[in-house]
């Protein structure tokens, strides 16, 4: 049985508004029987964006991570709905719009907060994969259609092909400790769910101060080395995919031409060590 399945590449959506303002044309006062009521405008978060922004001026890396139903295959709001929530044999999950009015019970039942409540109607609603569509003989979902970077990707594989492109891709799902097993995968999640630590090198360079290009950090985790990468042209390095909370650690810089120094530092969150000065040997 081939399923339906989301991928979203964080570092291919420049910021995926047009996965949100697509839903919003889709749905927003729009009425698909038996998929979805229309939606309301003032709660038409369907598909949401996420914004996260990691490290300190001058250093800093935003991406933004759209957000919608994961179409679980372990959904808690399966297991609450009873008749008014059903999944799919292809994956997609369906909130009955007749059968789930007053339901707010299935709203809270949703860990990853997708399922929004309309209020005029008295209804939770979600983005339904946009299955009236594909039911029609489309071959994908809007939000597909509408990014023009090619950062969503919908697939409709079985389980076993799926496991294995998650494997081979890195792909991840948010939340992996909820264990709902979402249907919706990211790839290149690293830069919402990790830290990096970074810093400028300088030394003096015919006599004035500059950007050292080519010097080796080290990232030093108990004493051993962990991590390591040069710094470019403007001086910069950057040691990226490390646990928030990592805690206490050191920092190696060395050159061939210049005195190696090592620095202290402890990784809570995303850390701009500053500019560091190397003197000639």
């Amino acid at each position: 049985m081939k399923k339906w399945n989301l991928i979203i590449d964080v570092e291919k959506g420049v910021d995926f508004i047009n996965a949100v303002l697509s839903a919003k044309d889709e749905y927003v006062g729009n009425n698909h029987p038996g998929y979805s009521a229309p939606v309301a405008l003032e709660s038409s978060d369907i598909v949401t964006l996420e914004r996260k922004v990691r490290g300190q001026t001058p250093m800093v890396d935003a991406v933004n991570v759209v957000r919608m139903c994961n179409h679980c295959d372990n959904a808690p709001c399966l297991e609450v709905g009873g008749e008014a929530v059903r999944k799919r044999d292809d994956g997609i999950m369906i909130i009955d719009p007749e059968k789930a009015v007053g339901r707010k019970d299935i709203v809270d039942a949703c860990p990853h907060n997708a399922v929004v409540w309309n209020e005029e109607l008295q209804l939770p609603q979600i983005w339904v994969f946009d299955a009236h569509l594909l039911d029609q003989g489309w071959d994908k979902p809007r939000c597909v259609s509408a990014c023009a970077t090619g950062g969503i990707e919908a697939v409709k594989i079985s389980d076993e092909e799926m496991q294995r492109r998650v494997s081979e891709e890195g792909l991840e799902t948010l939340n992996p400790e909820l264990d709902t097993r979402p249907r919706v995968y990211y790839r290149n999640l690293y830069r919402y769910n990790t830290c990096f630590l970074s810093g400028t090198v300088v030394a003096s360079i015919e006599g004035t101060e500059d950007c050292l290009e080519g010097a080796t950090a080290t990232l030093v985790l108990n004493g051993s080395d962990a991590q390591q990468t040069q710094t470019s042209v403007f001086g910069e390095f950057k040691i990226d995919r490390l646990e928030p909370g990592l805690g206490a650690c050191e920092v190696r810089i060395e050159h061939p031409d210049y005195q190696s120094i090592t620095i202290p530092a402890e990784i809570t969150d995303s850390v701009y060590l500053g500019v560091i000065p190397l003197q000639k040997r």
